[in-house]
Formats: C-alpha cells, structure tokens, sequence
C-alpha cells in the first residue's frame, strides 16, 4: 500500500507539483492549503507522514505543529523557507523529526520521506531476546511494546525518542559517541546534525530523569558523547 503522506502549504503551485511528483514514486499524498483543512485532514486521513510548512497565513506551521503534537505522534517534516538556525532549532523543539529548507527536489524529500519512516518502523529487532525488558533502577523499558514506565508510570515517548532512548539502554554503560547516535537514530547523512541530538536528550532527560537538571540515567561524557546507566 501507497505509503500516506499530508502536505500542509498555502502555495497551491508546490502543493501540485509536490503531489504530482511523489505519487510517482509511490506516495499517496493528500494536500491542504491551511492549518485548519491541514488539521482536519490528518485527523480524517491518517497519513503516515506530515510536510508542513511554516510561513502561513492565519495558522502558521508552528502552531499546527503545536496542535498536531496534541493529538498524535505521526513524523512531521517541516519544509520551509526559513533557513535560520534559531528556526531549525524552534522546529525540533516543537516535536517536528525533520527540518527541510526549500528548495528540495522531489528525489530528495522522497529521501528524506523514507528515511523518516524507516527510523520510526525500524523496531528494535536486534535486541537479542533477552533484553526484551531493560531495568534501569526504577525506569523499565519493554521493547517489543515501545512501552517505557518509571515508577510504574507510563511516559509518552515519541517515535524519535523512543528510538534514542532504545540506542542508549541496549548499550547500557557504554560511552557511546555523539556521531554513533546520530547515525543510528537519524541515519548517517545526519552526522554534523549535532543540534538533533542535544535537542532530543533534553527531552529524554524531562521525561526520565528524576531531577532532568542533575541527570543519572543519561550522563555527558564530555568531548565524546553519552552513557547511559546508574
């Protein structure tokens, strides 16, 4: 099946030439030309995947981002003109997975379409079946159920977060270094993307430290790189 993908851009001109492109190679896109049909559309259409621009009228991409966050975890990609990096930054802030300034090629956001995906379907088959359950003092992380719970509460992890915080435990104790962890959660043309991974250990740290200002489970190592463990 035709993998689903939203774009959300009030430019009726890339809308079609976006759509017509990647449903050549294999997408099914659905497209809107604001936030509030761009809302309505992925609550009704489900789509696997959310393009989404920023500089809109009315709603602007970064409160449909906001919103979109609300109600569901599906990999947003934001595709913008605005190529600051405080704009990137803001962007993976608000929970986007990926931040693409215009112009991109059909070939390439196909790319990046797919990229997205594999690192959200990539499931964590090679854990060995052993560590199906990792426990970390009282954090516990079921793998195969991407179910994560400290204190016997369930925490909220999105797709990305998941997968960074899989990386970390199946190396449990092991220094692991800033380029490893971009490769293996973002893929490899990622690797100067060190923003991505400051950004997303913050948010990791929020959701699983106990005090996230004076972290035990993910440790800086410094001029390297992560570990994690007590």
């Amino acid at each position: 099946m035709d993998t689903k993908v939203l774009l959300i851009d009030d430019d009726q001109m890339i809308c079609d030439v976006y759509q017509l492109s990647l449903n050549r190679l294999g997408f099914n896109v659905k497209t809107a030309l604001n936030g509030i049909e761009g809302l309505k559309l992925a609550y009704e259409y489900q789509p696997e995947v959310i393009l989404l621009d920023i500089m809109m009228p009315e709603l602007s991409g970064w409160e449909i981002c906001q919103r979109l966050r609300q109600m569901c975890d599906v990999p947003i990609i934001m595709l913008t003109a605005l190529k600051q990096q405080e704009n990137v930054v803001r962007g993976l802030n608000m929970g986007a997975d990926e931040y693409l300034v215009k112009p991109v090629t059909h070939t390439e956001l196909a790319a990046r379409i797919r990229a997205v995906l594999r690192r959200l379907n990539t499931s964590v088959t090679d854990f060995n079946e052993q560590d199906e359950i990792i426990k970390v003092g009282s954090l516990v992380i079921n793998v195969n159920k991407r179910e994560v719970k400290t204190n016997g509460k369930r925490i909220n992890l999105t797709p990305t977060e998941f997968r960074l915080l899989s990386t970390l435990a199946k190396n449990k104790g092991r220094v692991l270094t800033r380029d490893f962890l971009l490769k293996q959660v973002w893929g490899e043309q990622y690797i100067n993307q060190t923003q991505y991974l400051h950004i997303y250990i913050n948010y990791l740290r929020s959701k699983v430290e106990e005090n996230p200002t004076e972290p035990h489970l993910i440790q800086n190592v410094r001029n390297v790189g992560y570990r994690f463990g007590i």
